[in-house]
């Protein structure tokens, strides 16, 4: 049976770094939709020029945009396997494409990871990314003068993580993303994860919440 995993969860949660680790554990591919976004607006493609104004703006990129891109994903080999979502759905119609796309495979798992808003600020506010892998550095605990454990890339800020923008990406979660948990939360397939705790107690916590799934 194929892993299939959704990671729901406000900017800051810690999506992207516990998709990663998750991946890896259980050697099935990590499908980043901001990752791919971030690479075409990187390598100056027709749609990484338009998704860069709108992410830098706070913004989400159109459903049809990222459905798309999604759709394309899946259909290759190496996620018949099983895979991890970090960054799709984003809105309920997402979702609801994303159940067509979903028809003769195994069930979705949805693992939301909630986060008090004060310290998404405080994390948001802090985080470095790497400029060439797009690789996370750990929220708060690294500093400019370091380089990226993956690559060795130089770690920024992302565009999308300042000022008033991080307040804009909140706004917009609440409103157009935060619907998604009640679409998802009726599902015996849904569980919440305290996401405001160390990274490996929440990692623990999501592995304890897929074993519970599946026991179901």
């Amino acid at each position: 049976m194929a892993l299939n995993v959704i990671m729901l969860g406000p900017p800051g949660a810690g999506k992207g770094t516990q998709a990663e680790r998750f991946a890896r554990a259980r050697g099935i591919a990590k499908i980043s939709t901001g990752d791919m976004l971030r690479a075409a607006v990187h390598d100056g493609t027709e749609i990484g020029l338009r998704a860069k104004t709108i992410m830098d703006r706070g913004e989400l990129v159109s459903d049809e945009v990222m459905i798309g891109i999604v759709r394309e994903r899946l259909n290759r080999n190496d996620a018949r396997a099983g895979f991890i979502l970090d960054g799709f759905p984003r809105t309920v119609a997402q979702a609801a494409a994303l159940d067509e796309l979903m028809k003769c495979r195994d069930p979705l798992i949805i693992l939301d990871i909630v986060v008090p808003e004060e310290e998404l600020v405080r994390r948001l506010s802090t985080r470095l990314i790497c400029k060439e892998c797009g690789h996370n550095a750990e929220l708060g605990h690294i500093d400019v003068t370091e380089r990226c454990v993956i690559c060795g890339g130089e770690l920024i800020q992302r565009s999308d993580d300042s000022g008033t923008v991080v307040l804009e990406r909140l706004r917009v979660y609440r409103t157009a993303t935060k619907p998604l948990v009640d679409f998802y939360r009726v599902r015996p397939t849904f569980r919440s994860v305290n996401g405001a705790q160390a990274p490996d107690r929440v990692a623990a916590d999501l592995a304890a919440a897929i074993v519970e799934v599946g026991s179901h």
